[in-house]
């Protein structure tokens, strides 16, 4: 017969405990959504090369900290999986982009008036044929009827695939980031059975500060802050977000957050049954300290994530607006088509008597 499991109450360890799962189901899953972004655009344009550099600099000293400061296994072998699927994603941008460390922010295309690059009308001197077929290149028809075997037909518009609303968007996330806390929470719960029956930790066994470790975790966290400042830039420069994943920042921000929340709930473990005076405190604050480089790392990571947030909203506002400025001039392009402008007496007849 199996021993009982403890009973199910939310305390500062169970808070502490689901926490961590869930950020630790976030973690596993982070790059996954900017990696499957990239091979269905071929293209890594939207991700800033110097971004990534410093993401993997900054998950290459964190494994240096883990090992020095003497974390859980898991950790580590997390640490370790963070750099692995750091180099995929540096690898994809040196492919898509080639080998280099810039980035070169190419501004999204202009929405053009009367189907012309240049926004104006065209003149006697506007290469007659190139916009034409410039124009009939951008909404998307074939070069079929300049085959001498396809007889000209109506032009065949091809039916683009249907971009997601914002509200199909938002509920797409949502349930992505439910999931993932569900996720979270379950395997929280299975774990119970194996953890409840161990005996806690004294007091004297909890990790100590170590040089190297301390160090590392603060080089770690340094990258960590550095590496948003080149996508935000990029993003500035590019007035676009196109290209990047919304949910690989939202499982970054959901990673963090529950990371910094397991470390918060922590509940001192005195020497003796009942804590003498101020050392529950003194424990508290020294485990503060030994984790305060992972701790200022992921706060701020979380806070210049906000600020990329933002850009998504601003920048899909202006997109939005680009976009219905093309509708409308596509459509009064169409309609111009359908009449002939010219005065009436022009129009009596199109060659000499």
């Amino acid at each position: 017969m199996a021993p009982p499991t403890a009973p199910l109450h939310l305390d500062v360890e169970a808070i502490s405990g689901i926490c961590g799962s869930i950020s630790l189901v976030a973690w596993v899953i982070v790059f996954s959504p900017q990696i499957i972004e990239n091979f269905r655009r071929s293209s890594a344009d939207g991700l800033s090369v110097q971004f990534i550099i410093a993401w993997l600099l900054g998950d290459v000293f964190n494994v240096l900290g883990a090992l020095f400061q003497g974390v859980l296994p898991t950790m580590l072998i997390l640490a370790i999986y963070y750099t692995i699927a750091d180099v995929v994603l540096l690898g994809q941008c040196f492919y898509y982009k080639g080998f280099t460390w810039r980035d070169d922010a190419a501004p999204p295309p202009k929405p053009s008036n009367n189907g012309h690059a240049n926004g104006g009308t065209p003149t006697e001197r506007s290469a007659l044929l190139t916009d034409h077929f410039a124009e009939r290149e951008r909404r998307g028809s074939g070069w079929s009827h300049l085959s001498p075997a396809v007889p000209m037909m109506p032009e065949q518009l091809a039916t683009p695939l249907p971009t997601p609303t914002r509200w199909q968007s938002f509920l797409w996330n949502s349930v992505a980031i439910l999931m993932v806390c569900a996720a979270g929470v379950a395997g929280w719960f299975l774990s119970r059975g194996y953890t409840s029956g161990k005996p806690a930790i004294p007091a004297d066994d909890y990790p100590v500060l170590d040089l190297w470790g301390q160090i590392f975790g603060w080089l770690c966290a340094v990258l960590y802050l550095g590496s948003r400042l080149p996508q935000l830039l990029l993003n500035f420069r590019r007035k676009s977000t196109e290209g990047i994943s919304v949910l690989f920042f939202l499982f970054a921000c959901l990673g963090n957050l529950t990371y910094v929340l397991s470390i918060f709930a922590y509940e001192p473990v005195c020497r003796k049954a009942e804590c003498e005076p101020a050392e529950a405190r003194q424990i508290y604050a020294k485990y503060l300290l030994v984790n305060a480089s992972w701790l200022a790392g992921s706060l701020g990571t979380l806070l210049l994530d906000l600020s990329i947030f933002a850009q998504f909203f601003i920048y899909d506002q202006d997109e939005s607006e680009r976009n219905r400025n093309e509708a409308v001039d596509d459509g009064e392009n169409e309609n111009d088509s359908l009449w002939d402008h010219r005065p009436l007496l022009e129009r009596a007849g199109s060659g000499p008597c």
